[in-house]
C-alpha cells in the first residue's frame, strides 16, 4: 500500500536511518504531488478521506516520503477525528516534535525524525498508556503487513 510513487528513490528505504536533506525541487521530483503537498507544504487531507482511517491490518506504517518507519498497527485506535490516530511512535527518534501556533491554535507538528516530512499533529487526549494521540495525514503512511514483513526479512537472513 506505498503511496509514494518513486520507491526506488534513492533516498527511501524501509532500513536506512540516515538523516535525509533534499532540496525542494528534489523532493518535487521525487514524491508524487499529493504526499509533497502534506509533506513539504504542511498540508492536510480532508477527514474521513485516508484509506487508513478505517484500516485494521497487521503490520507496520512508515513514512512515504522516505520510508522511515513511524508507528506499529497495534498502535493505531479509533478516535473519531477523522484521521489515522496512533498513541504511541515505534521509536523515540522516529518523530520529531515542533511547536506549531498556526491557524490561532497551539498545537504539536510532529514531523518524520529521518526526512522531516509533515505527518500531522499530537494532542494530549489519546487512550492509555501515552494519553497521546498522533492524527496523522493517510498521506504520507505507507503500510506493510506484518506477513509481507517477516517473508522479506527470512529471505534476506538466508541470503
Amino acid at each position: 500500500m506505498d503511496n509514494n510513487t518513486n520507491n526506488k528513490s534513492k533516498i527511501y528505504s524501509r532500513t536506512d536511518t540516515s538523516k535525509v536533506n533534499l532540496t525542494d525541487e528534489e523532493w518535487k521530483k521525487t514524491l508524487s504531488q499529493d504526499v509533497y503537498y502534506i509533506a513539504r507544504m504542511k498540508g492536510t487531507e480532508r477527514p474521513w478521506t485516508s484509506k487508513f482511517e478505517k484500516f485494521n491490518e497487521v503490520g507496520t506504517y512508515y513514512c512515504a516520503a522516505c520510508g522511515n518507519p513511524l508507528f506499529k498497527s497495534d498502535t493505531k485506535f479509533e478516535s473519531g477525528c477523522g484521521w489515522p490516530s496512533f498513541y504511541e511512535p515505534i521509536s523515540k527518534s522516529s518523530i520529531i516534535y515542533l511547536p506549531d501556533h498556526s491557524h490561532g491554535m497551539d498545537r504539536t507538528e510532529v514531523e518524520c525524525g529521518r526526512c522531516k516530512a509533515h505527518l500531522g499533529h499530537v494532542f494530549e487526549d489519546g487512550p492509555p498508556p501515552t494519553g497521546l494521540r498522533y492524527c496523522i495525514n493517510g498521506v504520507i503512511l505507507d503500510f506493510e503487513k506484518a506477513s509481507e514483513a517477516e517473508k522479506k526479512y527470512k529471505a534476506e537472513k538466508k541470503s
